[in-house]
């Protein structure tokens, strides 16, 4: 009889997959506790929907900032040792925001400034984190181990963190940044137990020998990623399918808590269980995946999961009732982990191991770009026309991009793989 350790993360990923699972999923709890408890703390201080989705929007924004410099720099140095660095600068910013609470002094221009540090810091967690998965298991195996982690993240991260992290404010304003911390300094002692990873190898693009790749200048690096990016065709057109539907995205979550706590009347806990129905939608989708993964064409599964995207976006702007509400993000939170996996997959089979960091932190800053500006989008429309109006931004921009795009989709899910070696990590 196969083991639960069997079925969650088998042999044949190895024990250093075990290890970044772990971790992830240790950090993701952490941060699911804030994704409830940071916009009740903002929307304690202010009613101003423009500062409610500027907590957000500063987290992300650092993306802009700095994503493609965290890729860089993450192809140049060992991926463990810059994981464990960021995540412990993670732990000491919230640290400092709890002092700022417990001692009274906290404002929303404090939190704001907390949210853009800690951003930052998770920029080159995030970036150099998506880099490891590729050196630790084969090409065949990147679905079944993205599928964990996002497993991982929809249960830690969206499922048990939010509820949380909306308790303990209730108790306390400083309590759940407290336990963040601890989360993520546990994350970074389980990144430790990862066996030292080799430098990704950098050959030369141009004359010189591998030596001189080594001492390119870091812009260099980055043109490097953004050439490959913008030549290879199904990468480019998956980062811009990924950035248009994060602006639409972006719109109305910016400024779900306005939404859950005045249109729906859901209150804080309630505002925190429209994120807990889109993590049980998506361990549904979870326990379901390997035989979609099977049976039906990574084609086809990308598009249904957008169309579901845009009908999405129209029930929320149609709904007035928390339930329906609830029922809405339970279908949301199974599509979405489908959606995730497959295009996380793609893009990992088709990027050379030496540039796994640049091209991961392109489709990031489209990731986030897309959110950036979806959320500063969503609280200008929501302040002049409320908080169903962002809704409605998102159903028509996400339809008209999906009419565009219907056509690439095929071409991207077709696209043949291209990696070229084997794990460096013992499988």
């Amino acid at each position: 009889m196969t083991s639960l350790g069997e079925l969650i993360a088998p042999r044949r990923l190895g024990t250093d997959f075990r290890w970044l699972m772990s971790a992830a999923w240790t950090s993701n709890i952490g941060d699911g506790i804030a994704l409830a408890a940071s916009p009740l703390l903002i929307a304690s201080m202010t009613s101003s929907p423009i500062l409610v989705a500027s907590g957000a929007m500063l987290q992300f924004l650092p993306w802009l900032l700095f994503g493609l410099h965290a890729g860089a720099i993450a192809d140049r140095v060992e991926r463990r040792m810059l994981v464990m660095l960021a995540n412990g600068i993670r732990s000491v910013v919230v640290l400092a925001l709890v002092f700022f609470l417990v001692t009274g002094t906290a404002n929303v221009w404090i939190v704001l400034a907390v949210s853009f540090l800690y951003g930052t810091a998770e920029v080159f967690a995030d970036t150099t984190s998506g880099t490891l998965l590729p050196m630790m298991v084969k090409p065949a195996d990147l679905g079944i181990g993205n599928a964990r982690l996002q497993a991982g993240f929809l249960v830690a991260n969206q499922l048990a963190g939010p509820p949380l992290g909306a308790f303990l404010f209730a108790i306390g304003s400083f309590w759940p940044f407290l336990l963040q911390v601890l989360c993520v300094s546990l994350a970074v002692l389980l990144v430790s137990r990862i066996a030292r990873q080799p430098v990704p190898a950098r050959p030369s693009s141009g004359s010189g020998t591998e030596a001189d790749a080594g001492k390119t200048h870091i812009r260099h690096d980055i043109a490097e990623g953004l050439r490959w990016a913008w030549h290879n065709k199904p990468v480019r057109t998956l980062i811009a399918i990924i950035l248009l539907f994060n602006v639409t995205w972006a719109a109305p979550w910016g400024v779900l808590v306005l939404y859950a706590t005045e249109h729906l009347g859901m209150g804080p806990v309630g505002y925190g269980a429209l994120t807990t129905a889109s993590a049980l939608g998506g361990l549904i989708a979870t326990a379901s995946f390997g035989w979609l993964e099977r049976h039906v064409s990574f084609a086809t599964l990308m598009r249904v999961c957008l169309t579901l995207e845009v009908l999405m976006h129209l029930a929320m702007a149609l709904t007035t009732t928390g339930w329906v509400a609830l029922v809405i993000l339970f279908v949301f939170g199974a599509y979405a982990f489908v959606w995730g996996t497959i295009s996380t997959t793609v893009r990992q089979r088709l990027v050379p191991h030496e540039l796994q960091g640049r091209v991961g932190s392109v489709n990031m800053v489209g990731v986030f770009g897309g959110m950036v500006l979806g959320q500063a989008l969503g609280g200008v429309i929501a302040q002049l026309w409320g908080p169903t109006a962002p809704w409605w931004f998102a159903f028509a921009g996400a339809a008209l991009t999906l009419v565009l795009m219907w056509r690439s989709i095929g071409h991207v899910a077709a696209a043949p793989p291209v990696i070229d070696a084997e794990p460096s990590a013992e499988v």
